[in-house]
């Protein structure tokens, strides 16, 4: 196989949320409480929820610029690459990078919507949800069909809503929804209360995959206030594996066919997590009464449940073969720091071409598009027209180069560069969260 031969499908990257998205999705008495994308007296774009300013719009959208101006800094629309909320940019973008297809997760609302979980009034909140889902599915993905997979939240403070949503958005054709990794930590019942029974099977009726994002729940911690934020950034991934294990253990997973993503997780640790889990299977089960099926064990369960993704691992696809070649999904994170744009072709090539092709057709796109139900060669016309070959040929017009959107503020007369830690990052975030704790600013 040629890298121009490539099929390539993301089953990971993010929209940093468009000022128009409300625009056609709300009714006229619903538009009264419509949020509002504004711009503070630093330039900074934010939105406007329930009177209160919510998430720094361009949060880590930092794709395609020089990486000496990679940061955390809040920054404005006009400070991103226009493909991280542009559809018609993004699409461009996908095609410069040979990207078919794209599951994408949300940002000022959070990857599992939980910022609709705050509203004093549920009702708006609940109005605003769909109001997402409906320009999510219609306007980001329907634009360009074939190009986006649909991810719908759900409104999990309710769970007779949540199954109505469900039932909604798979009406629409959309058979994916992001759900926290761990709702206890969120003040929710566990994953093991029956609590969440109607929502299971909601899903397993309607051929649901349920993406659970890092940091939709549990979060990877700081070692300390003086670490270098690189360490943090490095187990950024791994921090999935306790809810991981979490859900391998879900007792429902022997009554429904669920499938669950462990959306930018990584892979490379997988081999290790289920020979462990197999053994304390093993050790513990009887007197434990942990029980996975008849002559099952835990790993059984996951390769016939769960789905990862990675971004660049090449440990992880040496050993395949621990993982499951059925289980491993590409993960492109665009327009987030970690992306490979606009080289992830020459990058996944490079991994995975000691593998047979059959190998190389199920991660870098069969495997994606079965558990997501997604149809992208029929919608495309053809799967000659859905290789990295036939998508970068329409982005010949595209300037891929870094772009410098204006950097940190140089360094005054005798200060010496420092390393950046854990504390200066935890406190730009607090001095972001005071700024969004404020009461409406006048306009």
């Amino acid at each position: 196989m040629k890298i121009e031969e490539l099929i390539i499908v993301s089953v990971d990257d993010h929209i940093v949320e468009p000022p128009t998205m409300y625009d056609n999705h709300l009714t006229q008495a619903q538009k009264s409480f419509a949020p509002e994308l504004r711009k503070d007296k630093n330039g900074v774009d934010f939105w406007l929820y329930e009177g209160k300013r919510t998430g720094a719009i361009g949060l880590n959208a930092v794709v395609g610029r020089v990486k000496e101006e990679y940061g955390c800094e809040p920054v404005s629309l006009n400070h991103m690459r226009k493909g991280s909320w542009d559809i018609h940019a993004r699409v461009e973008d996908m095609n410069a990078n040979g990207v078919l297809a794209s599951l994408n997760f949300p940002s000022v609302v959070m990857f599992d919507g939980f910022l609709f979980h705050g509203f004093e009034n549920k009702k708006n909140a609940l109005a605003l949800l769909q109001a997402y889902n409906d320009w999510h599915i219609d306007e980001w993905c329907g634009s360009y069909p074939g190009r986006n997979i649909p991810n719908a939240l759900v409104p999990y403070w309710d769970i007779e809503a949540t199954v109505a949503e469900i039932k909604r958005v798979a009406a629409k054709g959309c058979h994916n929804l992001s759900f926290s990794d761990n709702p206890a930590i969120k003040g929710y019942p566990s994953i093991h209360n029956p609590h969440w029974e109607p929502m299971w099977r909601a899903c397993a009726e309607n051929d649901m995959v349920i993406n659970i994002h890092i940091g939709s729940g549990a979060q990877a911690p700081h070692a300390s206030m003086e670490s270098p934020i690189d360490a943090w950034i490095t187990t950024m991934p791994i921090s999935i594996v306790n809810s991981a294990a979490d859900w391998l253990h879900l007792k429902v997973l022997q009554e429904y066919p669920l499938k669950i993503a462990l959306s930018e997780g990584g892979i490379g640790w997988i081999p290790y997590f289920l020979e462990r889990a197999d053994f304390s299977f093993g050790q513990h089960h009887a007197w434990t009464h942990s029980y996975f099926g008849p002559g099952r064990v835990p790993s059984d369960v996951f390769r016939e449940h769960f789905l990862t993704c990675f971004i660049d691992d090449k440990f992880g696809l040496a050993n395949v073969s621990a993982i499951g070649e059925d289980n491993i999904a590409y993960e492109c994170d665009y327009p987030h720091s970690d992306s490979l744009w606009p080289e992830v072709p020459e990058r996944l090539f490079e991994s995975l071409k000691h593998l047979p092709d059959s190998v190389i057709n199920k991660i870098s796109h069969g495997n994606a598009l079965k558990r997501f139900n997604f149809d992208a060669f029929g919608m495309m016309g053809g799967r000659d027209k859905c290789t990295v070959g036939a998508l970068r040929k329409l982005a010949e017009h595209v300037d891929t180069s870094p772009q410098s959107y204006g950097g940190p503020a140089p360094l005054a007369p005798g200060e010496v560069a420092r390393r950046v830690t854990s504390g200066d990052i935890t406190k730009m975030f607090m001095d972001v969260a005071k700024e969004d704790g404020r009461v409406k600013e006048q306009a």
